[in-house]
């Protein structure tokens, strides 16, 4: 099924058992049929194999890692060793034996980290950063915090923004040489857009900065929704969140390359870990692996092609984001296509509002500013983003409610 195939149907019997089977095990979607969550852009639903990893490790082996010798402590320490090797694994590291991976809350704190602990050291007086100023507000403040923490040390350095394309909301590649310089240094960057759900093409500011700039890419939107190929993507640093990719809350990572620059290294004493969280990464990775991340990303892609191509018809509702997106037969290749999120405006009824209509009629969806940064949207916007739980039925349904508003 690609991303302009028709959603599944007679003719497409194996797929739609496929996604039936992967519905029933989410116990808080099986068991609430009434309600279709419609936001998992912000937080994922977790898989019984998740929940019960988690019942099992805090039944039998609860303690801290790295901190004792008795078989409790060492099997704890043991499970956040693997999962660094099965984050690893998941996000297919040509060279697991150099690369590392460090556990943080979430992408917020891991950004934040690769900016203060890896960023400043890194950089000297003169250098040049070039960072998105229209993504989310994660990808943004660590660099302009890390700009400050250097210029209290007396190093200057220049903060460059990432040009767009107005229309897209893409980066704009062909503006990228007129910003790119002999004193870039670094790069930030968005794997898939949380506002406009689109693939940032990280592969063309590789070839715009060439082989030597690292670059950090936000992989909030990405892991857990499709595949993710560090080797193909070519970047220093993938930081997620767990929760995002059905793990549970307060749970992410950076996975470095290190390969250019200095060692990864996260300063300051590291004190305990999210033991449970960790356990739950490794749960939801081997789970997505097992459902697999390409079948789960044409189930999402296609989902969102039918919600896009009907509702760009219903002319109260403005959708943001690239225009040439939106039909379901998008002569746009599958890797252009909207990636599980779709958001939009009515023309007459306050986002907010809006989203309480179609909570009281069972949806629950985002509907506020969704956390831009800088130059990004400033007005309120409903977004819609789904997963491999959500169905045909509960998009139809919701463009059912939609058009009874226009």
């Amino acid at each position: 099924m690609s991303a302009a195939d028709p959603l599944p149907g007679t003719e497409h019997d194996e797929e739609t058992r496929w996604q039936r089977q992967l519905r029933e095990q989410f116990p808080i979607v099986a068991e609430h049929p009434e309600s279709a969550y419609l936001d998992s852009a912000a937080t994922s639903q977790k898989p019984r194999a998740v929940l019960d990893a988690v019942q099992h490790y805090l039944t039998t082996s609860n303690a801290n890692a790295g901190r004792g010798t008795y078989p409790w402590a060492n099997r704890t320490t043991e499970l956040v060793e693997e999962t660094r090797q099965r984050v690893k694994r998941f996000l297919h590291d040509p060279q697991p034996g150099t690369s590392g991976v460090h556990f943080t809350s979430g992408t917020t704190e891991g950004l934040r980290t690769v900016a203060r602990d890896w960023l400043v050291p890194y950089l000297t007086d003169g250098d040049e950063i070039l960072v998105p100023h229209a993504d989310h507000r994660a990808n943004l403040d660590p660099w302009l915090e890390a700009r400050l923490l250097l210029a209290e040390r007396g190093v200057d350095i220049r903060v460059r923004a990432l040009p767009y394309q107005e229309v897209s909301g893409d980066y704009d590649h062909r503006a990228l040489d007129g910003v790119v310089g002999p004193r870039t240094r670094f790069v930030a960057a968005t794997h898939v857009h949380h506002v406009y759900g689109g693939d940032m093409n990280v592969h063309r500011i590789r070839a715009a900065v060439g082989p030597d700039v690292p670059i950090c890419l936000d992989a909030a939107q990405s892991v857990g929704h499709l595949p993710v190929d560090v080797a193909q993507l070519d970047v220093d640093f993938v930081v997620f969140s767990g929760h995002k990719a059905m793990a549970l809350p307060g749970t992410g990572a950076v996975w470095a390359r290190n390969g250019r620059g200095p060692v990864f290294r996260p300063g300051g004493w590291q004190g305990t870990p999210n033991t449970a969280g960790i356990v739950s990464l490794r749960a939801a990775l081997d789970w997505l692996d097992a459902a697999g991340p390409d079948r789960i990303a044409r189930w999402t892609t296609a989902l969102t092609g039918r919600l896009t191509d009907r509702l760009r018809h219903l002319d109260p509702y403005e959708i943001l984001g690239c225009p040439a997106s939106l039909a379901a037969d998008s002569a746009l290749p599958a890797a252009q296509r909207r990636h599980g999120i779709v958001t939009f405006r009515h023309r007459d009824i306050p986002s907010d509002d809006l989203g309480f209509i179609l909570y009281s009629h069972g949806f629950m969806v985002r509907a506020d500013s969704l956390c831009q940064a800088g130059t990004g949207e400033k007005d309120g916007s409903v977004r819609v983003s789904l997963h491999v739980y959500n169905t045909v039925e509960e998009v139809d349904r919701l463009l059912g409610v939609l058009e009874s508003l226009t």
